[in-house]
């Protein structure tokens, strides 16, 4: 549906979009993750034809930027990050303006569309309430519903979430959820949590780069750090713990860390073998089993973890990446 190539903006000599390159699957959630300046609105705005790039191509539908912006921007709902609601009118008030500024003219039409909204954005309860006296996170779903207004096949999001309370994170998130049953979502975040439980698919960004774009499983799996197992037991020291898981493998890194009970000892375990496949990491994972076994010691913890996005997060956004 959306195919973004070599896409380059310049703000003077500043490059705040390096060549980015991305497709998006109809009925996807895509999620633009990078820490502040990434390059992320600048992306989306490009993406909605507000900004024009310096170079690369946007095709939407098999219609391209630049030569169909307009039907394009038919296609697509946009919510910038500061929501862009008139704080003196009701809701109401508001969304009627919204449908006729969007060729929505025929009242009953605006009153079914209305219900499906409210509906929708969870707004039955304040049509008319003056936006001004909304939380936060109301006036982010008043927002929603006017960038679905006209029933768009692509919804777009800069930073849905920013400075909401986790209840209304999560309401906003459902919401996202609910509408991406049906529509293509672009929504960007700096939210680690949030792009890892509402998205198909994660692309993140630095310095205007796309440095990852994949699925929050294959990224884990991609990252470079292994996983390792965790191992916690009692009964040994922590000498003679690690005197014996060396036996094991001479590919193996152990790292004791902190136990919280007195009598147990912990550990972390990662294969230095970089072409460590998951069938071998099982099969560690049993030897480390049965070599305990074979000892009076008992094991509290035995479990493989995978690294969390927040260290991805971390590798792929520092300074001197």
């Amino acid at each position: 549906m959306i195919d973004v190539q070599n896409l380059t903006k310049y703000y003077n000599d500043f490059c705040a979009v390096d060549n980015i390159s991305l497709t998006v699957q109809p009925g996807e959630i895509l999620g633009l993750l990078g820490p502040n300046g990434a390059g992320k609105t600048t992306t989306l705005r490009m993406l909605t034809g507000y900004f024009k790039p310096n170079s690369g191509s946007i095709t939407v539908n098999n219609l391209q930027m630049g030569k169909d912006t307009l039907k394009i921007k038919s296609l697509i709902g946009y919510l910038p990050e500061s929501a862009p609601l008139y704080h003196n009118m009701l809701v109401y008030d508001y969304l009627t303006y919204v449908a006729k500024i969007k060729g929505i003219l025929d009242p009953e039409k605006r009153e079914i569309r209305f219900r499906e909204l409210a509906e929708l954005c969870g707004l039955s309860a304040i049509m008319g309430k003056p936006i001004a006296n909304l939380s936060k996170g109301l006036k982010q779903r008043v927002g929603i519903a006017h960038a679905m207004m006209t029933d768009p096949q692509i919804l777009i999001l800069d930073e849905p979430t920013s400075g909401l309370d986790p209840n209304q994170i999560a309401e906003i998130r459902n919401i996202i959820r609910s509408i991406g049953k049906e529509k293509t979502i672009i929504f960007s975040t700096h939210i680690l949590s949030e792009a890892e439980a509402t998205c198909d698919r994660i692309a993140i960004i630095n310095k205007g780069r796309v440095v990852a774009n994949d699925t929050t499983d294959r990224l884990k799996q991609s990252a470079s750090q292994a996983s390792f197992i965790r191992l916690s037991l009692t009964g040994p020291t922590e000498k003679q713990a690690m005197d014996l898981l060396k036996t094991i493998d001479d590919n193996l890194e152990i790292t004791p860390i902190f136990s919280m009970a007195d009598a147990m000892v912990s550990f972390e375990i990662r294969s230095t073998n970089s072409n460590s496949s998951t069938s071998e990491d099982a099969d560690i994972n049993s030897r480390i089993y049965l070599k305990i076994k074979a000892t009076d010691w008992i094991i509290t913890e035995l479990a493989k973890e995978s690294q969390a996005l927040e260290k991805i997060f971390q590798e792929l956004t520092r300074e001197d990446a």
